[in-house]
C-alpha cells in the first residue's frame, strides 16, 4: 500500500513540474532578452513600439522571434529612417507565428509562415509572410515573401522550447519595398470624422483641446474617441450646457499622455493618469480580447484601433469617458488642473505601465532568461510536496 501511495505522489509531483516548469509558464520576451546584452537595442525597440506586448499576449501561439544584434538593429533603424512606426512594422515581420529550429527545417524543408505583421492587417496581400529556407549543410534562414528577397541566415539558436517558442538570431534585417511605408496622421480632425467620431472632433476643435492633442501626438498620446451615439446615451452629460472649463476637462479625460495600444492596455497595472490632470485617472479592465476603461462610475469598452503610429494611438470607445464629478446630477466641477500638474503618486503595490516592460530592470543572469515567475512555481511545488507526504 505504501508503495502505491509513493508512486501516486511521485506522479502527482511530476505533473506539477510539467505544468509549472519555467518553459510552461507565461513567457515575457523583454525579460528573456534582458539577459543578452547583444540584443539590447532590439529589446529597447520592442518596448518602445509595444511589439513586446503583442508577443506576450500570444501565450498559446507557437512563435519564433528573429532577433538582431545591436549592429544589425542599428542598420534596420537607419533603413527605416529612425521612424518608430516603420520600425514597428519590421519588428512585427520578425515575429513569426510558428515554431522553427534546425531540426524542423531540415525535416520539412522550405515553407511559408505568417508573422505578426501579416496578422495585424497592415500588410498588402501576403507580403507580411516570411519564407523559411533550408540552406546547405546545417544552415537555414528566413527571407521576405517577395521574389528575389535576400536570405537572412540563422547564426544562433538563442533559446528553443520545441514546438512552443524559439528565439533565433539572424544575420541581417528582413526587409522588402513598402515595409517602411506608414500612413500620415497629420489631420487628426479628419481622421476622427472618418472613424465616426464627428461630435467628438467638433467639440475638440471648438474648445481648443484638439491643438493639445496634436501637440502631444509626437511625444506620446493615447486618444479614446467615443462614437457619435455616445453623446446621446442616457447617462451622458449635456455637452451643450457644459461650461467651457468642464468641457475641456471632459475632453482631456478621454486621453492619456502616453502611448498605449489596445493590447498593451491589457498589461497596465494601477491607475492611468489622463490629460485632465493628476487627480483624473482611469483603470483598465481586461478579459480575454475585451478591454474596457473604468472611470470609477462606469466602464467604456475599447471598440477598434483606428490609428497605431508610435507614439500615437487612436482607439474608439462605445461610450463617453466622463469624470465622476461630471456625471448627470453631479455638482459643477472645478476648473481643470494645470497641464503641468505633477503625476499622481503610485501606491507601492501598484506599478506603472512602464513597470510592465522588464527591459527597464536589468537582470544580468542568463539563467533567468526563461522569464517566468519563480514564486508561483515554488508555491505549486510546495503544495504538491505536502500532498505527497500526506499520501505516504
Amino acid at each position: 500500500m505504501a508503495t502505491r501511495r509513493f508512486a501516486a505522489a511521485a506522479v502527482l509531483l511530476l505533473a506539477c513540474l510539467l505544468v509549472a516548469s519555467p518553459a510552461a509558464l507565461a513567457r515575457n520576451i523583454t525579460a528573456i532578452l534582458d539577459g543578452y546584452k547583444e540584443y539590447k537595442l532590439y529589446n529597447k525597440y520592442l518596448s518602445e513600439t509595444k511589439v513586446c506586448d503583442e508577443i506576450n499576449s500570444r501565450q498559446s501561439t507557437s512563435m519564433s522571434i528573429l532577433v538582431l544584434s545591436n549592429d544589425a538593429m542599428t542598420t534596420l533603424a537607419k533603413d527605416a529612417g529612425d521612424s518608430l512606426p516603420a520600425i514597428k512594422n519590421a519588428l512585427r515581420l520578425h515575429s513569426v507565428l510558428d515554431y522553427y529550429d534546425r531540426k524542423k527545417v531540415k525535416k520539412y524543408g522550405d515553407e511559408s509562415a505568417a508573422t505578426l505583421y501579416q496578422a495585424t492587417g497592415d500588410a498588402a496581400a501576403a507580403t507580411g509572410n516570411v519564407k523559411v529556407v533550408d540552406q546547405e549543410d546545417k544552415n537555414y534562414g528566413f527571407s521576405a515573401a517577395t521574389p528575389g528577397a535576400r536570405i537572412c541566415t540563422v547564426t544562433k539558436e538563442v533559446e528553443t522550447h520545441p514546438f512552443k517558442f524559439a528565439i533565433l538570431e539572424v544575420t541581417a534585417p528582413i526587409e522588402f519595398d513598402g515595409l517602411f511605408d506608414v500612413p500620415a496622421t497629420t489631420n487628426l480632425s479628419r481622421i476622427l470624422e472618418r472613424a465616426g467620431c464627428k461630435v467628438f472632433a467638433s467639440l475638440a476643435a471648438r474648445s481648443g483641446v484638439l491643438k493639445s492633442y496634436e501637440d502631444a501626438m509626437d511625444k506620446g498620446l493615447t486618444l479614446f474617441a467615443p462614437n457619435d451615439d455616445a453623446f446621446t446615451a442616457k447617462d451622458a452629460p449635456d455637452v451643450k450646457a457644459m461650461s467651457a472649463a468642464n468641457l475641456t476637462r471632459l475632453l482631456q479625460y478621454n486621453a492619456l499622455p502616453s502611448y498605449n495600444t489596445k493590447t498593451s492596455l491589457k498589461f497596465a497595472k494601477g491607475t492611468l493618469r489622463t490629460m485632465a490632470g493628476a487627480k483624473a485617472s482611469v483603470t483598465v479592465v481586461a478579459k480575454g480580447d475585451d478591454v474596457s476603461i473604468d472611470t470609477g462610475k462606469a466602464r467604456s469598452r475599447v471598440a477598434d484601433t483606428v490609428v497605431d503610429s508610435v507614439p500615437f494611438c487612436l482607439l474608439t470607445l462605445d461610450s463617453l469617458l466622463v469624470p465622476p464629478e461630471l456625471y448627470v446630477g453631479a455638482t459643477e466641477a472645478p476648473a481643470p488642473a494645470p497641464a503641468d500638474a505633477p503625476p499622481p503618486t503610485q501606491p507601492a503595490d501598484a506599478p506603472s505601465v512602464a513597470a510592465d516592460h522588464p527591459a527597464d530592470h536589468k537582470t544580468k543572469n542568463k539563467k533567468t532568461s526563461s522569464a517566468v515567475a519563480s514564486r508561483p512555481f515554488a508555491a505549486a511545488c510546495s503544495v504538491v510536496l505536502m500532498a505527497s507526504l500526506l499520501l505516504l
